[in-house]
């Protein structure tokens, strides 16, 4: 799932591609991604594109005062292509193509664009048509951003004592109390600061706030400072190569060596080391405990 550094470098990368071009049209061959009716999908069309932006993990695009916000969700992604067909796609249960946006030639013969698209059957990704990016239910319940200049150390100590005894892991990637970090980065994050994804949110002392602010930070910054000036194709390979236990289960800890482990859910799991945030005791997994019993 593309999270903060991820959509931060899609704004970036898309920003730079589409800064000026006018959109031709908008294609939503899945129409169930298209969740707005007013303003139509074809108000976009003869708009210029003025900026791109990012709002938690939605990726913002305003052009002439119309906002095409959208959410990738689990296994959404944007791919820049050159030339577009000029046959528009056709609903089919079988395509990954959830929107299509065609772009002016820009005095060439062929027609660039975007291909908004979706892997798996679960369909979860979100496009919205709006005025303004508030409009989006989604956007209006954010969290603050973690990485802008006015989300202190006390206001994440603020956060974390309003949330008491949650776990600290389900605390980091709820969008509502902290916008943008998912359940990959709260991983890296936890894992940094060396702290149990099951440690209640309310019971950190000041110095363990402290290291979970600076781990927050600079896990994140590191990731957009390396996703930064890459292009979209190029965004998954480097989240998953930089990755220190996260989707790594079985493989040694880069840091001290042990084998990082796994707790199941139903629909995600999550990652972590014994030795640098358990004190070495590994985490109960109660979907391997049935699974072995």
């Amino acid at each position: 799932m593309p999270e903060l550094p991820e959509v931060e470098a899609l704004a970036l990368d898309l920003g730079g591609r589409l800064d000026g071009r006018a959109i031709v049209k908008v294609h939503v061959p899945q129409f169930s991604a298209l969740k707005t009716f007013d303003p139509p999908i074809s108000a976009l069309e003869g708009t210029l594109v003025d900026r791109v932006g990012r709002v938690g993990k939605f990726l913002d695009i305003e052009a002439s005062g119309t906002h095409l916000v959208l959410h990738l969700a689990r296994a959404g992604w944007i791919r820049w292509r050159d030339e577009v067909p000029a046959i528009p796609p056709k609903p089919s249960p079988k395509s990954t193509l959830a929107l299509r946006v065609v772009l002016d030639d820009d005095g060439t013969s062929t027609s660039p664009g975007l291909d908004v698209t979706e892997a798996g059957t679960r369909k979860s990704l979100a496009a919205y048509v709006v005025r303004d990016p508030m409009d989006v239910p989604g956007i209006a319940s954010l969290g603050p951003d973690p990485l802008t200049d006015d989300f202190t150390e006390e206001v994440l100590g603020e956060i974390l004592q309003r949330e008491g005894r949650k776990q600290l892991k389900g605390v980091l990637r709820h969008q509502g109390t902290i916008a943008g970090i998912g359940n990959a980065y709260s991983d890296e994050i936890l894992h940094a600061a060396k702290m149990s994804p099951f440690k209640p949110a309310g019971t950190l002392e000041a110095e363990e706030l402290t290291t979970l602010y600076a781990a927050l930070r600079s896990t994140l910054g590191a990731a957009v400072d390396r996703s930064r000036g890459l292009a979209a194709s190029e965004l998954k390979g480097e989240k998953k190569s930089n990755l220190a236990v996260h989707g790594r289960t079985g493989q040694p800890c880069p840091v001290c060596g042990d084998t990082v482990r796994e707790v199941s859910f139903a629909d995600s799991s999550l990652q972590y080391c014994p030795t640098c945030q358990t004190g070495g005791k590994p985490l109960a997994d109660r979907r391997m405990s049935r699974l072995l019993k």
